[in-house]
């Protein structure tokens, strides 16, 4: 088994929020990364964002070195075949919350990479069991669920599963350590810990907002202020993304089978319009 010191390569897959901020921070902490995505234009959008972020971190002491220098730690890539030749020791995984794209992405690098490669996801709320399942590697393959944004949040939820040695364990929280995160430890169950509990809570606020007990906005003032949250649940909605809550949900229903993850039509519907929040210029609330 590898030793922490041996991990100097990180493929990250997927360039969107979440990808583009692990890549950062595994740049920061010293990993050599490869970000895969088939889109240029997101690869574009996640090195400027990158940029972005470390000058902001540099302005406010949060960052010993020069952006420049961290930013040369990362490469940009279009198609999966291209992290054979980069040899990675490690890949996390990054894209939409979706078991057949997902599966298909490990399937795939399966047969490229060594088999001592360790395989993350930073899925959450897809069983880390079933996605290992889809590879020849179980063994070396775990959840490694970031918090957004990235770079700011110090949480990092780690999934075991059923296959998940020990070694392998160890070693992914030791990699989460030296990116400068605290890690929980959740078992294999839809939605973990994390979204068990926020995405019910997410999805009650949709109830609420459907049922029109409050607007959008006293809704999100009574729950920042009355529980001491640093966002409303509307507004974390939308910078989340509502395709993602949605995803969440329907995981947490299917799996669970308990009719109180039932998502919530208002948010189904919002996501049909295609109002998923930030990203889309509009969500619960308006972005453009």
């Amino acid at each position: 088994m590898m030793k922490l010191e041996e991990i100097k390569k990180i493929v990250v897959v997927g360039a969107g929020q979440m990808g583009a901020g692990i890549a950062q921070v595994a740049a920061q902490s010293g990993f050599q990364v490869l970000l895969v995505d088939s889109f240029a234009d997101a690869t574009a959008r996640a090195l400027n964002g990158m940029e972005k972020s470390l000058n902001k971190l540099k302005e406010k002491g949060l960052l010993e070195v020069e952006p420049s220098a961290v930013l040369g730690r990362v490469r940009a890539a279009r198609s999966l075949a291209e992290a054979q030749s980069f040899a990675p020791q490690m890949v996390i995984e990054a894209v939409t919350e979706n078991f057949e794209v997902k599966s298909k992405i490990f399937q795939e690098l399966d047969q490229l990479l060594e088999p001592h490669v360790i395989f993350c996801s930073n899925t959450s709320s897809i069983s880390i069991t079933k996605l290992a399942g889809a590879t020849k590697r179980p063994n070396f393959f775990m959840g490694m669920h970031f918090m957004n944004p990235v770079p700011l949040m110090k949480l990092v939820e780690l999934i075991e599963g059923l296959s998940t040695s020990k070694e392998t364990a160890l070693l992914v929280r030791a990699v989460a350590e030296k990116m400068n995160k605290t890690c929980v430890l959740s078992k294999d169950r839809a939605g973990f810990i994390i979204n068990r509990i926020l995405m019910p809570m997410i999805n009650e606020a949709f109830f609420v907002l459907q049922e029109d007990l409050g607007t959008p906005e006293d809704i999100d003032a009574g729950m920042q202020l009355g529980t001491n949250q640093p966002m409303g649940p509307l507004v974390l909605a939308d910078f989340i993304g509502l395709d993602t809550c949605l995803s969440i949900m329907e995981v947490l229903h299917k799996y669970l089978g308990d009719d109180k993850y039932r998502p919530s039509p208002l948010l189904r519907q919002y996501v049909q319009a295609g109002w998923t929040g930030r990203k889309s210029g509009r969500g619960v609330y308006s972005y453009t």
